[in-house]
């Protein structure tokens, strides 16, 4: 049987077939043993093939092959394991959630998922949520956010998952396609989907007031068929994000504002930080690049793990 995975808790696995059924699977040891170094062989998005079983009078499945994936969303953790983890698997777009403060939401954290996100080939739409809540200066720091982001040609959306503003605009961009939704904790990704598709009434919770973090209330990525002809992923907060496994001379290649120029730079190679005659350095010399972009590519560069409890705002 073949079948799409729903949801992923990392030792059974809730797989749909095109007819409806839904069957809890596990996985064969072997997928352990063919070099998938991730923590979870097996993603949100996946499509597999499986055979059933019947265990005192209980029937799951045994999941035996994945088929090829198109794209996915991988991160390597920020804890000392430095363990890979695929969010989530053939997606058709994702919707970053930002928020400025309520948590806070660095431009380290958003440029490390949108590099990732460009090398894996998967669209990503920015959403700035709880403008409803933001004074007047806030609300100039989205708008300046916005438009770094919209002159890279990324989307950029306003909204309030809380007074449903621009809710509609989301929906819209969601019909016919597989979304998937992440952010750092506490920036209303379950309360966005219940302003979408309220039947689904996703636990939330308030952020914790001692650190203005998010408290985890998603504790696994799960897909859900939406009423309209939509499918969504929602994932649990992301604290940090690790890029893994890209070469030095690759990085900038996923900046698109580096990639157009690269091949006004005198060298071919060059890595747009002590090279001579370098356009992009020349770019950002004339503020035609942001220096917080910038910022994060010579982060990424070095190695550097995401300094998300220490970036100021206002240096950028």
């Amino acid at each position: 049987m073949t079948g799409l995975v729903y949801k992923s808790t990392g030792s059974w696995y809730t797989v749909k077939t095109n007819l409806g059924a839904a069957y809890q699977c596990r996985i064969k040891g072997k997928f352990r043993l063919k070099g998938i170094k991730s923590t979870n062989p097996i993603a949100v998005g996946d499509v597999v093939d499986f055979e059933l079983e019947t265990n005192n009078d209980n029937v799951t499945g045994v999941i035996h092959t994945i088929h090829d994936r198109k794209n996915y969303i991988v991160r390597k953790s920020v804890n000392l394991s430095k363990q890979t983890h695929i969010i989530a698997s053939n997606i058709d777009q994702v919707f970053l959630l930002i928020t400025i403060d309520n948590p806070p939401t660095f431009t380290s954290f958003i440029d490390r998922f949108l590099v990732t996100a460009q090398a894996y080939a998967v669209k990503t739409i920015l959403l700035f949520n709880k403008i409803d809540t933001y004074s007047d200066d806030t609300l100039a720091e989205v708008k300046y956010l916005a438009h770094i982001y919209r002159k890279i040609g990324y989307e950029c959306i306003g909204i309030s998952a809380e007074t449903g503003k621009n809710v509609d605009k989301v929906k819209a961009l969601m019909v016919d396609k597989v979304s998937m939704f992440a952010g750092h904790s506490g920036v209303g990704k379950s309360t966005l989907v219940n302003a979408i598709e309220p039947n689904l009434d996703l636990k939330t919770k308030a952020i914790s007031t001692q650190h203005s973090q998010g408290q985890h209330t998603t504790t696994f990525a799960e897909m859900f068929d939406l009423s309209f002809n939509a499918k969504i992923i929602d994932t649990p907060g992301i604290k940090g994000f690790g890029i893994v496994d890209m070469d030095k001379e690759e990085v900038g290649d996923y900046f698109p504002e580096f990639f157009e120029l690269k091949q006004d730079c005198k060298f071919n190679n060059c890595l747009h930080v002590e090279e001579p005659k370098c356009a992009v350095k020349e770019a950002l010399d004339k503020d035609e690049i942001s220096y917080s972009r910038y910022r994060s590519y010579l982060q990424i560069l070095d190695g550097e793990e995401e300094h998300y409890r220490t970036d100021n705002w206002e240096e950028q």
